[in-house]
Formats: structure tokens, sequence, C-alpha cells
């Protein structure tokens, strides 16, 4: 293990990767400098707490204008570009650029399952995370949901499995990868960060890069991105597919099917879409190389629901289901929310630019159930007019204001049988804090018992 002791070291953005890093290299007694744009009373009783401790500062708006030279190491938060130029500076000058997730995979003594993916990285680890759970694993769950994973290492031995979620944020300059990686459906994501596309799916690529040969790899057979992959893998390869037989889960005749035998009928899931069968066959997969047992696999399955803001069902009211799909932030996730229902829809979607393609998302809304469209935010013109172009004969309703009367629209728009899906294929800064806030809005003023 590295010796941070009296060493200097820079921790790039105090999120909760960077409040991870801290608290660990407090106890190593390092000397640490934070650097982050916002100021001492935005970071309020943590600045606080860690000032105290000896922890130094370099806030607001210049917190970069000094650059990063003189430390011993760079700890940056996933939300930090690792091409930045003040951390390239530092690193030609032999400053070690680090992160919470790179010291993790050097300090775990247990087993890592990496889950990596655009979209249902958290919904599949999750899965993964409560099959072992039933198995009667010693199972932790970290990365972007669950602990923060530095906090983790005094409870873990041999005999730990850590499932983790990783971004291509995390993912970016990773020299080790998971004892079982699982790779998800890969779209164009992230393009306001990354270079272009090449480099955010080399980022991906991370995550089998440099396995072992005792490792494990699963991709999404279906998805030529996640297929192509495989090739960079030098370990046995397994897949999961739901249009065709594969040895690993795949989909046949609605029954979901492993090796080790039939899991039950798709119509069973609690999840709604297709597109989670790709996350619960990636899951049992992972967990059966893992050594979980077809009756736990069975139990966790179909008990499980999902999680918050990912095609969440709300609740009801007289005869309308409210479904909360605020994590969806890409044009993919949008239209495998749409195909999830064959109900008469009232769509809200829109938000702030990602550099996305809204072409296909605009021919599924045209060829679907989507009766009323309701467009908000920064890319409401560039939808109407890509829905328009398609053909949409809906009706659509503009830009009506904030969250509760974007509800107030949708309800009235509604009748018995219908679905309210906020599914807004767009990121929320324009609007809202982040999508998290965006859905928590719209469960609040949906007011559904």
């Amino acid at each position: 293990m590295t010796n941070f002791k009296d060493k200097k070291v820079a921790v790039l953005g105090l999120g909760l990767e960077g409040e991870d890093v801290i608290r660990f290299l407090l106890k190593q007694k390092a000397e640490i400098t934070v650097f982050d744009q916002k100021n001492a009373s935005e970071l309020g009783e943590i600045y606080q707490e860690l000032k105290k401790k000896g922890v130094k500062f370099k806030l607001g708006k210049n917190y970069l204008k000094s650059g990063l030279l003189g430390f011993d190491f760079i700890f940056r938060s996933p939300g930090f570009y690792r091409l930045l130029p003040q951390i390239i500076k530092a690193e030609k000058r032999g400053v070690v650029i680090s992160s919470a997730t790179k010291l993790f995979f050097d300090l775990c003594p247990g087993k890592i399952i990496g889950v990596t993916g655009t979209k249902g990285k958290g919904t599949t680890a999750s899965l993964i995370f409560e099959i072992l759970k039933k198995a009667k694993k010693k199972v932790f769950l970290a990365g972007n949901i669950g602990e923060p994973m530095l906090s983790l290492l005094p409870q873990l031995d041999k005999n730990s499995w850590v499932v983790l979620e990783l971004s291509s944020f995390q993912l970016m300059d990773m020299k080790k990868s998971s004892h079982i990686a699982v790779v998800l459906f890969i779209s164009s994501e992230h393009l306001d960060y990354h270079k272009n596309r090449e480099e955010y799916v080399q980022a991906k690529s991370n995550i089998v890069r440099h396995q072992k040969r005792s490792d494990y790899a699963i991709f999404n057979t279906d998805d030529p991105t996640s297929l192509s992959l495989a090739k960079l893998s030098p370990v046995k390869v397994y897949y999961f597919s739901r249009k065709k037989p594969v040895n690993g889960a795949y989909i046949k005749n609605n029954q979901i099917i492993l090796d080790k035998g039939i899991i039950g009928k798709t119509n069973d899931l609690k999840l709604r879409g297709e597109h989670n069968w790709d996350n619960v066959n990636a899951a049992i997969t992972a967990s059966s190389l893992a050594g979980a047992d077809l009756n736990s696999i069975k139990k966790a399955v179909f008990s499980f629901k999902g999680l918050e803001h990912r095609l969440e069902l709300v609740g009801e009211k007289k005869g309308v289901s409210f479904y909360n799909d605020s994590f969806s932030t890409t044009p993919e996730t949008a239209i495998a929310a749409i195909k999830a229902f064959h109900e008469p829809i009232i769509l809200i979607a829109g938000g702030s630019e990602k550099g996305s393609d809204y072409t296909e998302l605009g021919k599924e809304i045209t060829k679907s159930t989507i009766k009323t469209l309701i467009l908000i935010g920064k890319t409401a013109d560039e939808l109407k007019k890509v829905v328009l172009q398609t053909g949409f004969k809906g009706e659509i309703v503009f830009r009506p204001g904030g969250m509760k009367r974007i509800i107030e629209k949708a309800w009235e728009k509604s009748r018995l049988g219908d679905i309210i899906l906020l599914s807004p294929a767009c990121a929320s800064f324009d609007m809202f804090e982040n999508y998290k806030d965006r859905g928590r809005q719209f469960k609040k003023y949906a007011r559904v018992p």
C-alpha cells in the first residue's frame, strides 16, 4: 500500500467520492488541499468540519488558477475531466494522478463485480447485490450507488464480493479491471464531457482491458458496441441476450433461461419494459458466476422492484398511473420507457442539452401510443421540430411552466387507463438541481396516495 503520510495531496471536488477520499487520507496523515468551484458557504458543514481537521481549501470560480503543481498525488472526482490541462501539466512534472476507484481496486482484498454501460448500471448492480445477498454471500454495493467504496475497506476480506456501478468517468484511466466485468448496452452519452464517442467507448473498455485469465467478462450480444469489447478481454467470455440462446442468460418464448435451468416468465417480473430484460439477464449471469444458486436467483429476481427514478411506478389515481423515469437522460432510455407501455401515454420530455440526436426518439414517439406530448426545458424547441418532422399527430403542450404546472396539465389531459410518464431523454440542469430533484418534484406534485 502507498504511504500517504505527510504527502501533499490535492483532492479535486468535494462530492461524495471526494469526501470518501479525504476521510481515508486523513487516517493516513496526509496533507490535503481540496479544490472546488463552490465557495465555503455552498459547501456548508463539511467545509467547517474538514477545516478543523487541517484540510486546506482552494475554492470559487478561480479555484484552479494557481494550478496543481507542488503535490505528490492528485485525486480527481469523476466530474473532473482526466485530460484537464492542469492535470496533464502536473502529471508531466511527476505528480501521481489517482481516484477513489483506482485506490479501491489497489486495496480491495475481495472480488469486484464491475458493471458499466450507458444505462442500466444501477439496476443491474443492485439486482446482482440482491441475488448474492439472498445466496448468503458477504456482498457490498458501492460505486455511484450504495456505500462510498473506500469506507468499506475495514469490513472486507478475501471472501467479500463488492458490486460496483462504474461510469466512464471512473474507468477513464483505470489500469486494473474487475474479477467479473459486465458490459451493458453502450450508446453515445456524455459527449459534453468526452472529446468524442471513441474516447467514451475507450473509457468503458477499461472494465475488461486489464483482466486476468482467471476473471470473467459478460457482454450484451444484442449490442454491437458491447460485443466489440469482447475481443479486448483475455478471459472466458459470457453473453446475455433477449433475442437468441447464448452461454449466459437469455429470453426464449417469454422465459428467462440460464444454463442452470429456467428462471421464470418475463411477465412475472416487477421491472417494467423489455429493456429491463437485459439488466435481469446480465445480473443473473454475473451472480451465477459468483456462485449464486438457482433458488436464490429466482427469489431475488421476481421480488426486485427496481430503483427510484428508473421507470418507477409512483402510484395510481382514478385509474391513471404515474411513472417516474427521471433518470432517463438520453433518447435511447426514453425510447425504452415508451416501449414498456401499450396504454395511452402522456409523455413529459425535454431538459438541458447533452449533444444527443433525437431523430429515433421522434420516430418512436410518432408510432407509439403517446397521445399528448408535454415538452419542457431548453430542448423543447428541438424535440418539437423532430416530432413534427416524423409526423406526430398527437397534442403538444409547450413549456407549461414548473413541475407543478406540468403535472396539472398532464392530469388535465389524462383519462381512465392512461399513463403519465416522465421520461425526459435529457439532462435536468436547466430547470432542476439534478435528475433526483426532477423526479422528486414529479412525485410531490403528482400527489399519488
